[in-house]
């Protein structure tokens, strides 16, 4: 044998070992070592070794079954039809070759496809006797499972008895046991309440809660099902002639059908489905993977047949991972506004969700201990959407002996101010304040935002440049910048520069509302702003202020009230304020609207008004002496609903609070 054909051996050897330990875990244990990304990646592998020395493909390979063997625990079960997986499609070329093999297969033009979801769970087969359920298996081997029927019985969502008027004789329907994104979440809060274990993800969720011997802690798992396939069938001619008319028939007999379905009959309709499902699967309430296709007729199933190990009519088209696993290269620490020290994972690049990632948030340092990540370490990142990366958890039987334990610095690596963390808290901070340039970015963003002082053209780069040359370190800085100044800064011309200054310049009209916000004193929010504002009426009041005069403010607490106190004790915080107050701000009185009080009510505003925005109805609220709350409680005196409003409306309807549409709500204010 050749040194090549010796290695290529060696390799399959190793990916055959390998794939049954990952499997053993992910079906056997419920305790996934890797993404399926990962476990993809060298399947895929296995089998091109496979296509390219067939000789060594023996009945025991991989490639031959599917799944693990069922735990000895559970009565095992075999399946009447085998239960059998898909093949995966992950590029499009994968998915042109699919279509073309089912219409040269079926000599046909054209060929109607369902389109379903692929989801992220654990598939079941449950069997019906006279519309009666009478058991219910796992996937198991594909050839036999484990009898759950007791764990399923407890799922809500599984009709014990069948519906409608034409009922099979026998029925086994093929589906998927899963867990929804909030009830998982739910559970999981639950659990960390409890100090009991969290699971890693709802897939692993779902499993664990099946698999348990005991049925009564199944029943408080919160399981969901849905139908989408079918197994032993009896009589035959029951039937019908297409895959979607089966989900229809599942829907009279009382089977949940997920409703993200469609029938196509082309390459462009099949790729669309998958677009389309693509751009809202992080809004679905449920994970999944992919998508699959089915030739939609039996009869034409029947003719295309099977493979040994999927059938050859279906094809499952994976989206980019959203899950992977790459090596910790380093654990640093970010700065953020308000000196929250954040530990950050540098990584070897990887794909995540077909973005390259190199950073990964780790939370604060009690999330680092109790996911042990260390420098070194193999790990599994996630990144759903436009949310930050994240590590999921440390893949530790490839841990080097050298892996280095993260420990928070002592000093800010920005400014080498003291780090400090409070007893009552989960996140340490910087104690540099304003004099530290990290701090110093944030806060001057936070000081012009919109809602604040409302700088136009004060962006993120403009700032970044200011702070690194030194020609601003505090917000009254902004005021004393020349035009020279401005122009001289990259990607800033003349023009640009003109129009920040004279931003700037109109910046100094404000509200005192809006000037307290702007500080960024922590837990000082818009609403609380604006309750100080009116309490204190001027800032030197409010900079002046003790914490019994703080506490009879509306809505502030210890905890808002030692935050203010905090603040304002900063000689250098009360240098700046005084620095802004001499730069020519002037607070402008907030005009009242005539003849209507509405002092002491709360409004909560939901839903798309007519002919204004619902800032536009906060503003008229607040003029007339109300105060617009986000969510709705006892305290709330009216809900003003528009389109598409909520569980807000849903809660004030409950609470049996006053709903008004936009016009009541211009003649509650006289308009």
């Amino acid at each position: 044998m050749s040194k090549g054909r010796s290695s290529e051996a060696d390799r399959y050897c190793y990916l055959q070992t390998e794939l049954a330990r990952l499997e053993h875990a992910y079906y056997v244990l419920d305790q996934p070592l890797v993404p399926d990304a990962e476990y993809d990646r060298l399947y895929r592998e296995l089998l091109d070794l496979e296509q390219n020395h067939p000789d060594w493909i023996t009945a025991d390979s991989l490639s031959q079954r599917v799944g693990g063997t069922p735990l000895k625990v559970f009565n095992e079960v075999k399946h009447a039809v085998p239960m059998l997986s898909l093949n995966n499609a992950f590029e499009e070329s994968e998915l042109v070759s699919f279509d073309r093999r089912c219409r040269e297969g079926l000599g046909l033009e054209t060929v109607e496809y369902a389109c379903e979801l692929k989801f992220d769970g654990l598939a079941i087969s449950l069997r019906y006797e006279g519309g009666v359920l009478i058991q219910a298996a796992t996937r198991g081997d594909g050839a036999s499972g484990e009898d759950v029927t007791a764990n399923i019985r407890t799922i809500h969502s599984i009709p014990l008895r069948l519906t409608g008027k034409k009922i099979p004789d026998v029925l086994e329907v093929r589906g998927e046991v899963f867990m929804h994104r909030k009830d998982f979440e739910r559970m999981n809060k639950h659990a960390a309440t409890l100090g009991e274990k969290e699971f890693a993800n709802p897939r692993n969720a779902a499993a664990g809660s099946l698999r348990q011997l005991d049925s009564k802690i199944t029943a408080k798992r919160p399981l969901s099902f849905f139908a989408y396939g079918l197994g032993a069938l009896e009589p035959a001619n029951w039937l019908p002639k297409s895959h979607s008319q089966l989900l229809d028939l599942y829907l009279e007999l009382g089977l949940p059908v997920c409703h993200e379905r469609r029938v196509v009959s082309s390459v462009e309709g099949l790729q669309q489905f998958y677009q389309e499902i693509g751009a809202k699967r992080n809004q679905l309430p449920y994970e999944i993977d992919g998508v699959v296709y089915k030739v939609n007729l039996f009869k034409q199933q029947n003719t295309l047949g099977f493979v040994s190990r999927a059938p050859r009519f279906a094809i499952a088209h994976k989206y980019p991972a959203q899950e992977e696993i790459t090596t910790v290269l380093d654990i640093n620490v970010q700065v953020g506004r308000t000196g929250a020290i954040t530990p950050v994972a540098r990584l070897s690049p990887v794909i995540v969700g077909g973005v390259t990632v190199t950073n990964a948030t780790l939370h604060n340092e009690d999330e680092v201990r109790r996911k042990d990540v260390r420098v070194g370490d193999t790990v599994v990142v996630r990144r759903a959407g436009d949310v930050i990366p994240e590590v999921v958890s440390v893949v530790l039987d490839r841990r080097p002996k050298n892996a280095k334990p993260f420990e928070i610095p002592s000093q800010c690596p920005i400014c080498d101010s003291h780090i400090e963390r409070l007893v009552d808290e989960a996140v340490a901070r910087c104690s540099g304040g304003l004099f530290c340039a990290a701090q110093r970015k944030q806060a001057l963003l936070h000081f012009a935002h919109r809602r604040a002082m409302d700088i136009e053209g004060l962006g993120d780069k403009i700032v970044d440049q200011l702070v690194d040359l030194n020609l601003v370190r505090t917000p009254a800085d902004l005021y004393r910048l020349g035009f020279s100044a401005l122009a001289n800064l990259e990607r800033m011309g003349d023009k640009s520069a003109d129009n920040l200054i004279q931003s700037i310049t109109q910046s100094k009209s404000t509200s005192l509302p809006r000037f307290i916000f702007g500080l960024g004193i922590r837990h000082v929010g818009e609403s609380t702003a604006k309750d100080l504002a009116k309490h204190f009426g001027n800032m030197h009041a409010l900079m002046d202020a003790q914490l019994d005069d703080l506490l009879t403010v509306n809505d502030v607490g210890p905890v808002v009230a030692n935050s203010i106190i905090s603040f304002m004790s900063e000689s250098h915080n009360r240098e700046v304020i005084e620095q802004l107050l001499a730069s020519g701000i002037e607070f402008q009185v907030e005009e009242r609207i005539a003849g209507v009080d509405l002092s002491g009510k709360t409004f909560v505003l939901t839903g798309t008004l007519p002919t204004m925005s619902r800032d536009q109805a906060k503003a008229l609220l607040e003029a007339a002496g109300a105060k617009v709350a986000g969510s709705v409680s006892q305290k709330t005196s009216y809900v003003v609903a528009g389109t598409d409003a909520g569980s807000k409306l849903e809660k004030a309807t409950e609470l049996g609070i006053s709903v008004l549409d936009e016009d009541a709500l211009m003649k509650l204010l006289g308009r």
